[in-house]
């Protein structure tokens, strides 16, 4: 016959296979790493090249595939579909202007400001499929875009008034915390919002935000404001991507030269029998 283990012996013993079977302690919680760049004064450091991706360029709502818009070219002049961008995924157009924006539509091949290489306006600019970079010192942020030449200074002083409307437009910022905030005015009107023929006018008001998501990402917010087309105001979202190749670079692309036919062909003399 067995003698019982001594109580000292067996409390231990039931001590040790509880301790064995009950949960392990969570583990204390870790801080989130904060890999955003940062200048020199904490500021996030914005500078670098960044490009989207995505079809906000072909249209900013929802769309499907469409059929190629010149039967020649195929699949290169195809409509590619996409989600939109577009919070809501409505565009508030007045009852005219939404009228002018099928009219547009109708008419993009000739019409579309961008197939003439003319200078996309904000918030376009950041959307076409070309990369472009920022250069950000503490005084003022430079952006230059591959697109035709086009490039804005964002002043980070004192807000000014833009002493005319031009297609990129005038650009003042200030921070929100870490999150740059730019107030757009003096827009021409001339430029389109996409190849879908949304549109703003002269009166537009544009207020762009961005914000790191990582190192390498930024989420992009415009919201427009156009009494003269929109009923209220709307955003669109979007992320930019940083360009990490090592040779990343803007390289020239000068589309003056690729469109004087389609800007100037009706007025060539014709030829004599």
């Amino acid at each position: 016959m067995r003698r019982p283990l001594p109580i000292s012996v067996a409390a231990s013993f039931v001590i040790g296979v509880l301790a064995g079977c009950a949960p392990a302690a969570p583990p204390p919680p870790v801080a989130p790493v904060d890999d955003t760049p940062r200048t020199v004064d904490g500021k996030p450091d914005l500078s670098g090249i960044w490009q989207a991706l995505g079809t906000a360029n072909w249209n900013l709502l929802d769309h499907g595939p469409g059929p190629a818009t010149l039967p020649e070219m195929g699949a290169l002049a195809a409509v590619p579909g996409g989600v939109g961008v577009v919070q809501g995924n409505e565009i508030p157009y007045l009852p005219a202007a939404a009228e002018q924006q099928k009219l547009n539509f109708a008419s993009r091949l000739a019409e579309d400001p961008e197939g003439k290489c003319y200078k996309p306006g904000v918030p376009r600019a950041n959307y076409l499929p070309y990369p472009f970079q920022i250069v950000q010192t503490p005084k003022n942020i430079f952006v230059s875009y591959e697109f035709a030449n086009a490039d804005r200074l964002i002043n980070m002083g004192e807000p000014t008034e833009a002493p005319l409307p031009t297609w990129m437009g005038w650009s003042n910022g200030h921070w929100d915390g870490d999150t740059l905030v730019v107030d757009v005015t003096g827009l021409n009107g001339s430029s389109w919002l996409d190849r879908a023929g949304n549109y703003a006018s002269d009166s537009a008001h544009v207020v762009e935000r961005y914000t790191f998501i990582d190192q390498d990402h930024i989420r992009y917010e415009a919201t427009i404001e156009d009494p003269a087309v929109f009923s209220r105001a709307w955003t669109i979202t979007l992320p930019l991507y940083r360009r990490i190749e090592a040779n990343a670079q803007l390289v020239e692309f000068r589309c003056v030269e690729l469109v004087e036919e389609k800007l100037y062909g009706q007025y060539r003399k014709a030829r004599a029998e």
